[in-house]
């Protein structure tokens, strides 16, 4: 796990294209209709506006709302490290699901309407199991994993 902010920085970068990628993908297959080979190169086109925006987001507001909950609920002296990680996975899925879904309602599905609220609200129920379940079962153990190969994370554990 990030030690510093360097490596803090690293970390959301790599969690934030992992995540941001999947989830327009996802939004794009519910767009056309289902998933086809055309969605993994058209995710590519909002790919940099939107994990530009998730990296402001987490970074500034989210994460750190994230943690201070994650760790209201787990002491990280005494708890096991699982539960830690998988508290701020779940606190970052809860407010992260919303904002972001609320971004893309504004930015691809017609700006502000009569109907942005709705859509708003029908975007995020979508949104919510899959960035759920993505985030827990794949993007989190695969950027971990990822992370915990880098030279400076290796040079941690010497």
């Amino acid at each position: 796990m990030p030690k510093n902010r360097l490596e803090e920085t690293i970390f959301t970068i790599m969690m934030v294209l992992v995540m941001v990628y999947a989830m327009i993908c996802y939004n794009i297959a519910i767009a056309t209709g289902g998933f086809e080979n055309f969605i993994f190169l058209a995710a590519l086109g909002e790919l940099p506006i939107m994990a530009a925006v998730a990296f402001v987001v987490d970074t500034f507001i989210v994460g750190p709302i994230a943690k201070k909950n994650a760790f209201r609920l787990f002491n990280p002296k005494e708890t096991n490290p699982i539960f830690l990680v998988l508290g701020i996975s779940v606190f970052s899925v809860l407010f992260m699901c919303p904002i972001m879904s609320f971004v893309a309602t504004v930015l691809f599905k017609g700006g502000f309407t009569a109907n942005t609220v709705s859509s708003w609200i029908q975007t995020t129920a979508m949104n919510f199991p899959m960035a759920f379940f993505w985030q827990l079962m794949v993007a989190g153990p695969v950027v971990r994993w990822l992370f915990s190969k880098l030279p400076f994370a290796k040079a941690q554990e010497a």
